[in-house]
Order: structure tokens, then C-alpha cells, then sequence
């Protein structure tokens, strides 16, 4: 390890959902080619053996540090206490149920050191579920206020920030409207306010997707989705009679039950295994 911590990787955990697959992500983060980070693992209140787990993690590398919360305040709550408590210049992003590729760092700081007009970084992802890989998601490469009316075109924990950007917009929203949107509502503000972002197109991060993540888009979380929607869309200059549906889109989905999403959305990554993402971007192993 150099003598200063360069990159601060911060993972809010709240009662994981396997002990396997929470330490394979905690595993990633130690087994990167980029030497210079800390992992700063956020317990958000999290209840018996997950607790324990998230303790383990922590001895696992002298460049872990847990901070334990005693209530649950939610994912952007804790990814702001983890910001206060980061010693790097730039902000890595990871789930914790999420993989990182062993270059994914060093990939990602080259590239915002060797351009200064993006303030973050995201990438591609390998979508896996128990079964193994089952296709990709593609990101935007330079995305535009435009990309924001289907879904959000940044991978939340595929991104790297620089530090003073999430200072200057204020970090993420904690407050109950934005809960489990967070991410959304935050990457449209920091468009809104002139920042821009920039998605490598390689797949850095293996996404965990199975058909429980489709169960847990509650009626609840899909009502405050549409308010962000509505919201950021109006800030970005995008909000018209013409893009209504894509507001209106979190409650349109949600008719269609999870499981038959998630059988959808394999169909149409099967058949698009043969375009160029596939053939530029193999899977990778760790």
C-alpha cells in the first residue's frame, strides 16, 4: 500500500442478503490492482448474524473500517456518513452483493486523472444471478439529460466520483421521498447543476439481478420513483407531454409481475449476445 489513501470505497450494508456473496464483494475491493483505497463499510442498524458478518469483513484487510449505525436512515443517509469519514480524493461506489473486476479501480482513476472535465466515472456491467452470467448492461458513454427518461444511465456502483463534486452538490438526499431513488434523484442534480459523467465501456462490475431484485420495486418505492422522475425530469429541460409515459413508467412495470420482468429481461439479453458489447467485452472471472 502507498503512504495515502487515494480512493475511498464506500458500501452501505443493511442485513445482507448471503454471507457468500457479501464477502466475495468485500473480497473484490481487497483483491484490486490499484493498492492506494480504504473501504469504509456502513452498518446501517443492521440485526443478528448480519452484524457480526459485517464485523468479520472488516478484519479481513487493515484497510477496511467499519462504522456502525444503530437505526436504520437508509442507503443515503449512510453513504453520507461515509463521504464525512472518507480520506480519498475520489468516491468508489459498491453494493454488497456486487463484484468488482481486479482493474476496475485503477482503470477508473486513470481515466478521471486523465480527464478533468468529468466528475465521475461509471461502467458496463456483467449482469449474474445463481446461475452465472446472463448478459450485459450498457451504459450511455457520454450521457445527456435525454438518457435519464428510461432509466438512470449510470450504474450506481459501477461509478467513481471525485470527492469535491459530491461536497459541492451535497451529497446525496437522505429524506424519505428519495428513499431507494437516491442514486437517480443524485446523479440528475449533479447534470442539473453542470457536472458531467463519462461510462467506460467495459464491463468493471459484476451486477447481482435475480428475480427477488424485481420483488423489491415495492407500489410504495415505484410511487416515490414517479416523484423523482417528475422533478428531475422539469430541472433537466426533458419534462413534456411527449415524455409523461416515461414518468408514469415505474407504475406501468410494476403491473407486470417480477418474474415474468426477469424472464423478459434474460430473453432479450439472450439475443443480444452476439452485438459488439459482447464481443468487445468477454466475461471475466475473479
Amino acid at each position: 500500500m502507498g503512504n495515502k489513501v487515494k480512493v475511498s470505497v464506500i458500501m452501505g450494508v443493511y442485513n445482507p442478503k448471503e454471507e457468500r456473496r457479501f464477502f466475495a464483494a468485500v473480497d473484490s475491493v481487497i483483491h484490486q490492482s490499484f493498492p492506494d483505497w480504504e473501504l469504509i463499510l456502513y452498518d446501517d442498524g443492521s440485526g443478528q448474524p448480519y452484524a457480526e458478518w459485517i464485523r468479520r469483513a472488516g478484519e479481513r484487510d487493515g484497510r477496511i473500517r467499519c462504522i456502525r449505525g444503530e437505526d436504520n436512515r437508509g442507503l443515503g443517509y449512510g453513504l453520507n456518513v461515509c463521504i464525512r469519514h472518507a480520506a480519498g480524493d475520489y468516491i468508489a461506489r459498491m453494493d454488497d452483493d456486487d463484484i468488482s473486476r481486479p482493474d476496475r479501480l485503477e482503470r477508473q482513476i486513470d481515466f478521471l486523472e486523465g480527464h478533468p472535465q468529468y466528475q465521475w466515472v461509471g461502467s458496463n456491467a456483467e449482469l449474474v444471478d445463481d446461475l452465472g452470467a446472463w448478459g450485459f448492461l450498457t451504459m450511455p458513454e457520454i450521457p445527456q439529460a435525454k438518457d435519464f427518461l428510461f432509466h438512470s444511465p449510470y450504474i450506481h456502483p459501477s461509478v467513481v466520483f471525485r470527492k469535491e463534486a459530491l461536497f459541492q452538490n451535497g451529497g446525496y438526499r437522505s429524506a424519505r421521498d428519495t428513499l431507494q431513488c437516491e442514486d437517480y434523484e443524485l446523479f440528475m442534480r449533479l447534470h442539473q447543476n453542470g457536472g458531467r459523467g463519462y461510462n467506460l465501456q467495459l464491463p468493471l462490475l459484476r451486477y447481482w439481478e435475480d428475480r427477488e431484485s424485481y420483488q423489491k420495486r415495492t407500489y410504495r418505492r415505484r410511487i416515490r420513483e414517479m416523484r423523482v422522475r417528475y422533478q428531475g425530469f422539469q430541472a433537466l429541460g426533458v419534462l413534456s407531454g411527449r415524455t409523461v409515459p416515461y414518468v408514469l413508467k415505474p407504475l406501468l412495470v410494476g403491473v407486470v409481475p417480477s418474474s415474468i420482468q426477469h424472464s423478459l429481461k434474460k430473453s432479450a439479453q439472450r439475443r443480444r449476445q452476439e452485438n459488439a458489447l459482447w464481443k468487445k467485452g468477454k466475461p471475466w472471472s475473479v
